[in-house]
Parts: C-alpha cells; structure tokens; sequence
C-alpha cells in the first residue's frame, strides 16, 4: 500500500543549527528521496521556513522529531501527498 510521498511544512527554526545541516539530516530518513527548504522570513533569532520532502512512505513522526531535535516546531502541515502518484495542483477559475 503507497504511503505519504509528499509533506509540505511550514517550520520555525533557531538560526543553528543551520538550515544545511537540517536539510542534510532529513534527507538521511528511510524513504526521504529529496529535502527542499526555504527562507520565508528572517528576524533576530529564528527563521521561518518551508520544507518540502519527498520520497516513498514517509514517516511524519521521525520527520517531525529530527525537525525537533534541531531546536525547530512544525507550525503547520501545509501539503501533503500519497497514494501510488504525485498528483500537482491545477490552476481553476477560482484560483484568479
């Protein structure tokens, strides 16, 4: 049975460790395929970051826990994505 091939996070994180070692990190997870992590917002001690991961059956909790163990908290799941294929989001009539 296909699992979660997609999380979309939104992160708020101390400014070390720094965004390299946790991409790094979270892309040494069974299943992890690939980490992208993004600067949203930047202020005096911590970062405000996205984090898209993909891979195949990927664990939320073990993601979760190393995002934790780097000092940062999950603010929101924002996507995700499961079953046999990525399935990408289409622009509507409502979307303009």
């Amino acid at each position: 049975m296909p699992g979660i091939r997609r999380l979309v996070l939104d992160v708020l994180k101390p400014h070390e460790p720094s965004k390299l070692i946790l991409a790094r990190r979270l892309s040494l997870l069974k299943g992890v395929e690939g980490v992208n992590l993004s600067l949203y917002e930047l202020d005096q001690e911590t970062e405000n970051i996205k984090i898209t991961i993909e891979g195949n059956d990927l664990n939320y909790d073990e993601i979760r826990d190393v995002i934790e163990e780097h000092g940062a908290v999950i603010h929101s799941v924002d996507e995700i994505a499961a079953g046999k294929k990525l399935v990408e989001e289409v622009e509507t009539l409502q979307d303009r």
